[in-house]
């Protein structure tokens, strides 16, 4: 559980094939034990990058063939996937021939529409009581052959509609979808959008009672396959808790906004107490192709958060400072919210420095879980603004698309050297198989260890001085790296300069 590290990317975006991504993790990415390829499905390319699939189970062949996927994993590496359970594309089979047939489709009742939740009955209130990650109402209007008009939900964008889980139909369509990603040879599941994916009349729908057991439900069917479950849900933190012990993994998306207020504050007490309450099932991140999560720290539904709405707001007017107003422009207020719930801007851009991203990165390598590093995070990239202008999606300014000689030169790097050599330390050094402590270190200072036997290793960092040292030893060799020069030095085959 304490070894190695995934990566997460586009193979279209960073490789230009799976087959291309597999090359760079053969080569000088060799060190990542998994990787999570984002949508690769038909089409890779749509409305939302993937993750509106018109099929699901079948690989674009622009980007390769299942043979390609089960070549990832029979290099012996975990293969991550994901599992779209909130919607599939309106240009999906099953949609169209829905709209075409109705109630003769066999697939009448995939498909949610407003009368399926609401039973014809509905207030003000009823509606606007939902959650919804974006701006408007969750509803599409669409005409079938017939011309009967049907409102059907779209929580996301009008060309993803959304699945009726509890509908045979729609329940048909997830195990279809399942059994060919396992036979596929992905390993691990990431449930996307599973917070959304039960509408209770009543509550604001995301993460309810009913979305847990629908979560318990959905595990089930990936286990029957040989899967592992991770669910991404972007939520309280508190939530994040209570969904751990039903699935494999989940996603420590508190982390990031945390790093962001002790550099904000000089102060790691909010930190620190998200380290004594985190789940150790979890999967830590600083970026995602969706953004920075922020109000996975903060206040939700009257239950206080690790971090108050007033510092959730400081952590956006950082972002916007240190990206010249970038963030602010491609972030997202969702409907009925005061703020975006993600800043959309990488994760470097938000830092600033070398210095101050490296030093989130060892914090992030050295807990306990699995580290997972976005491409761009990876190669320590800035804000791709002209695709976000290109597109007008936010989210595509953390999306940039790496051409083979760019990612040559940006992997020689000081500061994305610095990166791979935390990512082997992770990935070989023989202290993770032990124990693992922290203690803070005053207001603005954290130490975290690892020990197993004689083997030691070690990360201090300092919050205010946005400094850090990583030192490490084992049976016969030790070491300290003080910033990013220094951890880049680090020689690749871990014989290491013994401590002066």
């Amino acid at each position: 559980m304490n070894r190695g590290v995934h990566l997460l990317a586009y193979a279209d975006r960073f490789g230009g094939t799976i087959a291309r991504l597999g090359d760079l993790l053969d080569g000088p990415l060799s060190d990542f034990s998994g990787v999570h390829v984002l949508p690769f499905f038909v089409p890779f390319d749509g409305d939302d990058a993937g993750f509106d699939p018109s099929d699901h189970a079948t690989v674009d062949p622009r980007l390769g063939s299942w043979d390609d996927v089960r070549a990832l994993a029979a290099r012996g590496r975990d293969v991550t996937a994901d599992l779209i359970v909130n919607h599939v594309s309106s240009s999906s089979v099953e949609f169209q021939d829905w709209l075409e047939n109705g109630a003769s489709s066999p697939h009448d009742g995939m498909f949610l529409t407003f009368d399926t939740v609401f039973g014809g009955k509905a207030t003000e209130a009823d509606v606007t009581a939902f959650y919804r990650p974006r701006p408007g109402l969750p509803f599409t209007a669409y005409r079938q052959a017939d011309g009967r008009r049907r409102l059907v939900w779209t929580t996301f964008m009008e060309s993803q509609v959304d699945i009726d889980v509890h509908h045979p139909a729609g329940e048909a369509y997830l195990r279809r979808t399942i059994r060919a990603l396992a036979d596929g040879g992905v390993r691990v599941v990431r449930v996307d959008a599973v917070g959304y994916a039960v509408k209770t009349p009543g509550t604001d729908s995301f993460m309810t009672d009913e979305t847990l057991e629908f979560v318990r439900r959905l595990t089930g069917w990936c286990h029957d396959e040989g899967l592992e479950v991770l669910v991404e849900v972007h939520a309280h933190h508190t939530q994040q808790l209570a969904i751990a012990p039903l699935v494999d993994w989940v996603y420590d998306f508190a982390l990031p906004p945390l790093l962001l207020h002790a550099f904000e504050t000089a102060r790691v007490d909010r930190l620190a107490r998200w380290l004594d309450l985190r789940p150790h099932n979890a999967i830590t991140v600083l970026d995602t192709h969706d953004g920075i999560g922020v109000i996975d720290a903060g206040p939700s539904g009257g239950r206080p958060g690790l971090i108050d709405e007033e510092e959730m707001a400081a952590v956006f007017a950082a972002a916007e400072r240190a990206t010249d107003g970038e963030s602010g422009r491609a972030s997202v207020v969702p409907a009925w919210a005061s703020m975006p719930h993600q800043i959309n801007a990488t994760f470097a851009a938000v830092c600033g420095d070398d210095t101050t991203y490296l030093l989130a990165r060892a914090v992030q390598l050295f807990l306990p879980g699995l580290p997972q590093i976005y491409y761009v995070g990876l190669l320590a990239g800035g804000n791709d603004v002209d695709l976000y202008r290109a597109t007008g999606q936010g989210r595509d300014i953390n999306r940039h698309r790496y051409e083979a000689q760019e990612i040559e030169e940006e992997l020689r790097r000081p500061v994305v050297r610095a990166l791979l050599a935390l990512v082997r330390l992770r990935a070989v050094h023989p202290a993770l198989d032990g124990e693992f402590t922290w203690e803070r270190r005053g207001v603005q200072g954290l130490s975290l260890s690892w020990t197993h036997a004689d083997a030691r290793l070690r990360v201090e960092v300092d919050v205010a001085e946005r400094v850090f040292v990583v030192s490490g030893r084992d049976a016969d060799r030790s070491f300290e790296a003080r910033g990013v020069e220094e951890l880049a030095a680090l020689d690749v085959d871990l014989s290491l300069r013994p401590v002066t």
